[in-house]
């Protein structure tokens, strides 16, 4: 049985992540994904539009031109349109992974540029959506201390490129940074992980829940900070990935080499509202 100060801390830490689900630009407001085409992609409510927003936007607000790799936002409609902040007519567009990605901003929307394995899109929200308020809440299992377990750290001298599937069908090489080894129900188990500049470690795993009761692809884990080393692995914490609250998110999945051999009966459960 865990112990009552920890419980606490992994339901205040569930109840940010849901939070977090429903907040302002987040998971549940995306309302599209759309892939440009070279030349002119007109943006409106219009039913024609390459960019389709919802139906109080103006038929036509603008285009975005793309050339096959810039993308440039020009604006007709009277609707006064911001990037990042600054109401304009036209831009160049930075796409999200840039230091300084281009937001376009308007009436409760959101947009920018996406470059992902299929192309260059424009990724939209809508924070008027429904889905923020409705979306039924996320679940999880029991809290289970057991599953909070210790962990050893050891960075590869350079980084290992690994196959990771994305739910866009491609295969991608992703470098890995390192690996944990951990100890669960007396059977030593090792994941490959991502190592962020705060020192966590991003591990994406699979294990024999997947698709009942879990989400089918995978689950999620952000550890705290090693310290040389030595860190925890809390699998309360394992949560499923933004594709499992959205069609418009395009995560990737473990690499086989994450594929654990025995049940990880802690973290989130995924019912299959989506």
């Amino acid at each position: 049985m865990a112990n009552e100060e920890y419980i606490n801390g992994i339901e205040k830490w569930r109840q940010e992540v849901e939070n977090n689900l429903r907040r302002e630009n987040g998971w549940l407001a995306l309302a599209g994904l759309f892939w440009l085409r070279r030349g002119v992609n007109t943006v409106g409510s219009d039913p024609d539009s390459d960019i389709l927003l919802p139906a109080r936007a103006p038929a036509k607000i603008g285009v975005l031109e793309f050339d096959g790799n810039n993308v440039t936002l020009n604006v007709d409609s009277d609707l006064p349109i911001e990037v990042n902040g600054v109401e304009t007519k036209s831009a160049l567009l930075d796409a999200d992974q840039e230091d300084v990605p281009s937001f376009i901003t308007f009436d409760n929307m959101r947009m920018v540029v996406v470059r992902r394995s299929r192309g260059v899109g424009i990724r939209l929200w809508d924070n008027l959506r429904e889905e923020r308020r409705l979306f039924p809440p996320r679940q999880w299992y029991p809290v289970k201390e057991e599953f909070r377990v210790p962990a050893t750290y050891t960075r590869y001298d350079t980084p290992k490129i690994v196959k990771m599937p994305d739910i866009l069908g491609a295969i991608l090489d992703e470098p890995m940074q390192g690996f944990v080894t951990f100890e669960l129900n007396g059977q030593k188990h090792e994941l490959m992980v991502e190592e962020l500049p705060d020192h966590r470690l991003f591990i994406q795993f699979m294990d024999l829940t997947n698709g009942k009761p879990t989400y089918p692809s995978g689950r999620y884990h952000y550890t705290d900070a090693h310290e040389n080393g030595k860190v925890f692995v809390d699998f309360n914490k394992a949560y499923s990935p933004p594709c499992a609250f959205t069609d418009y998110a395009t995560c990737t999945f473990p690499p086989q080499e994450n594929h654990l051999k025995i049940p990880i009966e802690a973290g989130e459960i995924f019912p299959g509202h989506h």
